[in-house]
């Protein structure tokens, strides 16, 4: 993290405390949004500038080549590679279907016969005189880009993508799994302390955004998978429930490519840890609306977190300025790091001085105000500012 510092002063003397700046968890009542939507391979684009778009439009498609199968067709057939071409019953370029005949052999008045059939549907790429075998190449896998959001198409990059803006409510958690999906917002639990169980997933739940309090159970991700539920929003979740439930350790590496059925973010961190009573009330605010929800993360090179696109029609907030001012005494602030990761508070001071930690390593630190009046003190790096 970037931990820019600049030594206030007063009477020509320091004081005791700095200023910084850090990167924060955005929770946004009313902001611009833009999203790149680009292919992974040049394409065709379907929008132009100006226009205005659903999230379901797609933007831009491609094709990606499909898989190679190799067809033995010498070995087959039991003859030279040499030899093979001349019972060969397509050419190399010709579109083929699973199980069409590929080659073909006979001898003896017709008492022996010998075929050779495609493994899958596709095109002969080629054959090899040398060594007797064929390449089947299979057909081409269609690739569209969707918007993702509603909004009004601000630039195009000619058969790449495009980039989609919208005025939203905007709110990213510190971890997620998932992709993409859609659905409206539908706040499960009255408080934001309290658990998002089982009993609370209805039938009538399914295609929407769930938001819990403190805390999502297993039992209550699986039931939600059943239903149908697109997505769930919570303060907390149990470590060890997050792996049963994806089958997998979770480590830093990316999210958001699980097949698990559902989308999950959390907003927190683990264990039971109640949501930011600012993002509750953000979330039931907004009930009934429709958003875009992303759970992929990414924690290193590359910092991706996951997020809830709410696109409405209320002014945008000035925000300029709250950013320039950094980190100083009252920034709301997240602690990302052991012992205290997820703890919510308030920067009560920040120390000028370089401060000894048991790794007898030397780091800026900050002296954070938790929500429970607890003065603790962690190094800059392992915080984020929760921008307002």
């Amino acid at each position: 993290m970037v931990d820019q510092e600049i030594d206030k002063k007063t009477n020509g003397e320091e004081t005791e405390e700095a200023h910084a700046y850090t990167p924060g968890l955005k929770v946004k009542k009313a902001t611009m949004v833009d999203k790149m939507r680009r292919l992974p391979l040049l394409g065709e684009v379907f929008v132009k500038e100006g226009d205005t778009i659903d999230h379901t439009d797609i933007v831009a498609k491609t094709e990606i080549s499909g898989d190679p199968e190799i067809v033995k067709i010498s070995m087959i057939l039991g003859m030279e590679p040499e030899d093979t071409p001349r019972y060969m019953t397509v050419k190399v370029g010709d579109m083929v279907e699973k199980g069409q005949q590929l080659a073909f052999y006979k001898a003896l008045f017709g008492l022996i016969k010998k075929e050779v059939k495609s493994p899958v549907t596709g095109t002969l790429e080629s054959f090899s005189e040398v060594t007797g075998q064929a390449i089947v190449r299979g057909a081409p896998i269609p690739v569209e880009v969707d918007a993702y959001i509603p909004g009004k198409v601000i630039e195009v990059m000619p058969k790449e993508g495009a980039i989609i803006e919208t005025n939203a409510a905007f709110i990213q958690g510190i971890f997620g799994i998932g992709g993409e999906v859609h659905g409206e917002i539908h706040v499960a639990t009255p408080q934001n302390d309290q658990v998002l169980d089982v009993d609370m997933i209805k039938p009538e739940h399914k295609g929407k955004i769930l938001v819990g309090g403190c805390l999502v159970t297993l039992d209550a991700m699986k039931k939600a998978v059943e239903v149908g539920v697109s997505a769930i929003v919570s303060g907390g979740i149990r470590h060890d429930d997050l792996t049963t439930f994806t089958g997998e350790e979770i480590g830093v590496a990316i999210t958001g490519q699980e097949e698990v059925g559902i989308t999950v973010i959390i907003t927190e961190g683990f264990g039971t840890m109640d949501m930011s009573q600012r993002t509750f009330d953000l979330l039931k605010e907004f009930e009934g609306y429709s958003a875009s929800v992303n759970g992929t993360t990414q924690i290193r090179a590359g910092v991706l977190r996951p997020e809830i696109i709410i696109p409405h029609d209320m002014v945008e907030e000035d925000e300029g300025e709250a950013l320039s001012q950094g980190m100083v005494p009252g920034t709301p602030i997240r602690i990302i790091r052991q012992p205290y990761f997820g703890a919510i508070g308030k920067v009560h001071s920040l120390p000028v001085e370089l401060q000894r930690l048991e790794s007898e390593s030397m780091v800026r630190v900050v002296n954070i105000e938790l929500d429970d009046g607890e003065v603790v003190t962690v190094p800059r790096a392992n915080v984020e500012i929760i921008e307002e």
